[in-house]
C-alpha cells in the first residue's frame, strides 16, 4: 500500500524558509516519480515540482525557480522540498505526490498536471506571512 507521509509545514515570516518532507513506502522507490503541489483556498491545484528518483532530474514551475529546490534521500526513501524566500503568495496547502514504476525521466518531468499522478498524501500547511 502506497503511503506519503508530508511534514515541516507551518507559519513563517515572508523572506523566510521552511523545508518540507515527504516520507514514502509501500512501493519500490527507485525510477518512480515524485512530485510537490499546492492549493491555495479557491484555487486548482499547481505542481511546484517534480523530481525523477531514477536519476534526481528535476522540473520546477515558473513561480518557484530559484526559490525553491527538490531533493531526495534515496536511503530514507524520502523526498524534501526546500523553500527559500518565501512570499505570502506561496500560502498553500502543499501535498506530495507519488508515481511508482515511472518508466522515464521524460515521462516523470511531464507529470505538472493533478491527474497526472495516483498516489497522494494528506498535506501541510505553509503560511507566509506579509
Amino acid at each position: 500500500q502506497v503511503q506519503l507521509v508530508e511534514s515541516g509545514g507551518g507559519s513563517v515570516q515572508a523572506g523566510g524558509s521552511l523545508r518540507l518532507s515527504c516520507a514514502t513506502s509501500g512501493y519500490s522507490y527507485v525510477s518512480s516519480c515524485l512530485g510537490w503541489f499546492r492549493q491555495a483556498p479557491g484555487k486548482k491545484r499547481e505542481g511546484v515540482a517534480i523530481i525523477y528518483t531514477g536519476g534526481g532530474s528535476t522540473y520546477y514551475a515558473d513561480s518557484v525557480k530559484g526559490r525553491f529546490t527538490i531533493s531526495q534521500d534515496n536511503a530514507e526513501n524520502t523526498v524534501y522540498l526546500q523553500m527559500n524566500s518565501l512570499r505570502p503568495e506561496d500560502t498553500a496547502m502543499y501535498y506530495c505526490a507519488a508515481e511508482p514504476d515511472e518508466a522515464t525521466m521524460k515521462r516523470c518531468l511531464s507529470r505538472q498536471r493533478r491527474a497526472d499522478f495516483d498516489y497522494w498524501g494528506q498535506g501541510t500547511q505553509v503560511t507566509v506571512l506579509s
